[in-house]
C-alpha cells in the first residue's frame, strides 16, 4: 500500500512540473496573444474529416481560409474534397464515370456562406489550393443586401467539390453557357454551419438561375445530420415540410443584386425547381466536365487546377508544395470591424 501511494504522488508531482513548465515557457512568450490568435485560427468541424487554417486578417482583403485533410496536409476544397461523401479522395481521373445511383446521393458540401451572414465567400477559384476567400469589387469587400424581408442568405451556402460549369459547354436545357464555377448548393437544415465546413447533403432538387446569360445552377440540400433530414427525399417534400421556401429562394436569387444597380436575374424552365433526378443528372454532368479541368482536357483558363490527391492531374503537386503555399500567406491577426452599413435595409418593387 506505501509502495503505490508513493507511486500515486510521484506521477502527481510529475503531472504538476510539467504543467508548471509549460505555463513558464506560455508566460515568457514575448507575443502571447499571437499565440492564441494562431492556436484559434486552426479549427475542425464537427463529425468532419476536414480542417481550415486562417490566414491574414478577418474581414480585409487579405483573409483566406485554407484547407488541412485528416493527416494534416494542405489540399484544395475544389480539387481535393471528394465529391461523394462515401468515398474518399481519389488518386487518379476516372476515364468514365459511373452513373450516380440513389444510394449515392450523399455530396460533400464545402460551406461558404453561414446562414444569416453576408459576406460574400467563395472558393478563389484562380488562386492556389482555392481558399476560400471575400469577393472584392472595385477595391472593396462584398457583401450581399438584405432585401426586405430576408437578412442575409436564408441558407447555408456553398459548393460542391469536384464539379465545374464549363464557360464553353452551351446546356441545351438552358441555352446559356456554365459560369465557370463549382456547381452552388443551397442547404435548408436548422443548423447554422461555419465558414469552411464540409458537412455531408443529400440532394433534392435544382433551380436553373440565369445571371447574365449564363447559366448558374443552384442545387438545394440538406445535411444528413440535420433531425428532419429523412423526411426531405425529393423536392416535394420541401413544399410540403418548409412552405414558402422555394418561393423565397427564387425571390432572394432574382433580386439580391438589384440594390447594387444590376437588373433582376431570370430562370430557365419558368423558374421551375426540377426534381431529385434531374439534379443528380447535372451534378454528374458538372463532375465529367471537372473531370475534363483536372485533366487538362479543357481550358480553364485562369483557373487553379493545383491539388494533392488526383494523383494523374498534371495539376499534382506534393505535400511540401502546398505546405510552401500556404506559409508564404501572412499570419492570422485580429479581425478587422465591419461597417454598420451592411445591417441596411433594400426595398425592391416586386
Amino acid at each position: 500500500m506505501a509502495t503505490w501511494r508513493l507511486r500515486t504522488v510521484s506521477r502527481v508531482l510529475c503531472t504538476l512540473r510539467r504543467i508548471r513548465i509549460v505555463s513558464t515557457e506560455l508566460s515568457s512568450c514575448a507575443d502571447l496573444k499571437a499565440f492564441k490568435l494562431h492556436s484559434a485560427a486552426i479549427t475542425r468541424s464537427s463529425f468532419s474529416m476536414f480542417q481550415v487554417e486562417k490566414r491574414g486578417t478577418e474581414n480585409a482583403l487579405d483573409y483566406r481560409l485554407y484547407f488541412k485533410n485528416e493527416e494534416g496536409s494542405y489540399i484544395s476544397p475544389f480539387h481535393d474534397v471528394p465529391l461523394h461523401a462515401n468515398k474518399g479522395a481519389g488518386n487518379g481521373v476516372p476515364h468514365k464515370q459511373a452513373k450516380i445511383s440513389a444510394i449515392e446521393n450523399i455530396f460533400n458540401m464545402v460551406v461558404e456562406v453561414p446562414r444569416w451572414t453576408n459576406a460574400k465567400m467563395e472558393i478563389a477559384t484562380k488562386e492556389e489550393l482555392n481558399p476560400i476567400k471575400q469577393d472584392v469589387k472595385k477595391g472593396k469587400l462584398r457583401y450581399v443586401a438584405n432585401v426586405f424581408p430576408h437578412k442575409g442568405y436564408i441558407w447555408n451556402y456553398g459548393a460542391l467539390p469536384q464539379t465545374w460549369e464549363d464557360p464553353h459547354h452551351i446546356d441545351p436545357a438552358t441555352g446559356c453557357k456554365g459560369d465557370n464555377d463549382p456547381i452552388d448548393v443551397c442547404e435548408i437544415g436548422s443548423r447554422v454551419c461555419s465558414c469552411g465546413e464540409v458537412v455531408k447533403v443529400k440532394v433534392l432538387g435544382v433551380l436553373a438561375m440565369i445571371d447574365e446569360g449564363e447559366t448558374d445552377w443552384k442545387l438545394i440540400a440538406i445535411n444528413v445530420e440535420d433531425p428532419e433530414a429523412d423526411k426531405f427525399n425529393d423536392i416535394d417534400d420541401v413544399k410540403m415540410y418548409k412552405p414558402s421556401y422555394l418561393e423565397a429562394t427564387k425571390e432572394w436569387f432574382r433580386f439580391y443584386k438589384v440594390p447594387d444597380g444590376k437588373p433582376e436575374n431570370g430562370f430557365a424552365f419558368s423558374g421551375q425547381f426540377k426534381d431529385k433526378d434531374f439534379a443528380l443528372k447535372v451534378i454528374q454532368q458538372t463532375h465529367e466536365f471537372w473531370n475534363k479541368l483536372i485533366s487538362k482536357k479543357a481550358d480553364g483558363g485562369e483557373l487553379i487546377c493545383t491539388n494533392v490527391s488526383v494523383g494523374d492531374s498534371p495539376f499534382h503537386c506534393k505535400a511540401a508544395k502546398a505546405q510552401q503555399i500556404v506559409y508564404s500567406k501572412p499570419e492570422p491577426s485580429q479581425p478587422e470591424p465591419i461597417t454598420a452599413d451592411v445591417d441596411k435595409w433594400h426595398y425592391v418593387k416586386k
